[in-house]
């Protein structure tokens, strides 16, 4: 005879629940809720900087990407293995129809070929940005992750490129300070230039 297993092996896992109690939730306006290693992430909406450097990216590629297939898509879920994240913008096709997970609940993160996000004031949030989702993003394969930091120093702009899902980490991880242009290599967005014109000039 088999040995019996403990009732709670039977049950749903934890990513399980986390993703049904995720979809159930109802949050204040201004809330957003993010499902982040392991844990649901509620944050409020953006300040009005950090919503002026999203949305001067989401203008740029926007005019860039016209033309192709492509498209900046904002406020909507990326979807990993019962993983729900927000980022501020990020390239995915512009029919975002045949990308959707089952649930409908969002972008499946294979179909996304770039990532920015912008980081938020505070402790807790930069290390949301500067760790966890730089971990999230990586596991997950996206190609290439754009931080723009103004917290980072005078600022910063950290492109990661070559994604180690088995590591959560990145081949290579370029950073350069505000001032300082920063050219997507590659993918839809391959020569897209994040400079003074999205992030301003380096601060003093």
């Amino acid at each position: 005879m088999s040995e019996a297993q403990p009732e709670s092996l039977n049950g749903p896992d934890l990513d399980e629940v986390l993703w049904q109690a995720w979809k159930a939730m109802e949050l204040p306006e201004g809330y957003r809720a993010e499902i982040i290693e392991g844990a649901i992430e509620v944050s409020p909406t953006a300040r009005r900087s950090h919503g002026q450097i999203t949305n001067r990216v989401r203008r740029a590629l926007d005019k860039f990407l016209d033309g192709s297939e492509y498209a900046c898509h904002q406020d909507v879920n990326v979807i990993y293995k019962r993983k729900a994240w927000i980022p501020d913008a990020f390239v995915a096709p512009e029919d975002t129809e045949p990308c959707g997970d089952e649930d409908d609940m969002g972008v499946k993160a294979d179909s996304v070929r770039l990532v920015i996000q912008v980081a938020s004031p505070g402790w807790r949030n930069q290390d949301r940005d500067r760790l966890k989702k730089r971990r999230e993003y990586a596991r997950a394969g996206i190609p290439v992750y754009v931080l723009i930091d103004d917290y980072d120093g005078q600022g910063a702009v950290t492109l990661f490129t070559g994604p180690r899902p088995e590591k959560a980490d990145w081949e290579d991880i370029h950073r350069v300070p505000y001032g300082t242009d920063v050219t997507i290599a590659e993918g839809p967005a391959k020569g897209f230039v994040i400079g003074e014109a999205i992030t301003g000039p380096k601060r003093d």
